[in-house]
């Protein structure tokens, strides 16, 4: 394993492309940032009066997992949604939203700082339900579904 220092959404975008060869499995846990501030000041920004409220624009990263999952010789993709709300609903939007095979999800502020969890996979298939267990246990059960889904595996 590679460990690759980075500083941007941008240029982790780069270096996650740039690893890509020879990969079976890319599995994204987490967005960096959805956005980034449109302009980037150098120096500090300087107030004219009391009132001044300076202006942010945001512009949208690239979507790390959308692009490696689009890609023609892409590697089994899985991706993860925390939610707030409307798992079944979100979950599967997003999959299909990312073009990916699976897509792992929980509702966020259920498991945050718990020792345990409990997560939904979603796939062509519909969902798959793991119950709420302790989080090593969870990683161990998705390893094992994420390799019984690979092509050319046969589907329990």
């Amino acid at each position: 394993m590679v460990r690759t220092d980075v500083r941007s959404a941008q240029q982790m975008h780069d270096t996650v492309l740039a690893q890509l060869r020879d990969v079976d499995v890319f599995i994204a846990v987490a967005a960096v940032a959805d956005w980034r501030p449109a302009e980037v000041s150098q120096q500090k920004l300087k107030k004219a009066n009391a009132t001044d409220t300076p202006t942010l624009q945001f512009v949208q990263n690239p979507d790390i997992l959308a692009t490696v999952a689009a890609r023609t010789d892409a590697p089994y993709c899985v991706g993860f949604a925390a939610e707030s709300e409307n798992l079944e609903q979100y979950g599967e939007q997003k999959r299909q939203r990312k073009g990916v095979p699976l897509l792992v999800g929980n509702i966020g502020h259920h498991t945050f700082g718990l020792d345990d969890n409990e997560i939904v996979l979603f796939d062509a298939a519909g969902m798959t339900r793991l119950p709420r267990a302790d989080k090593l246990t969870l990683a161990r059960q998705l390893v094992t579904a994420i390799g019984q889904r690979l092509p050319g595996r046969a589907q329990p």
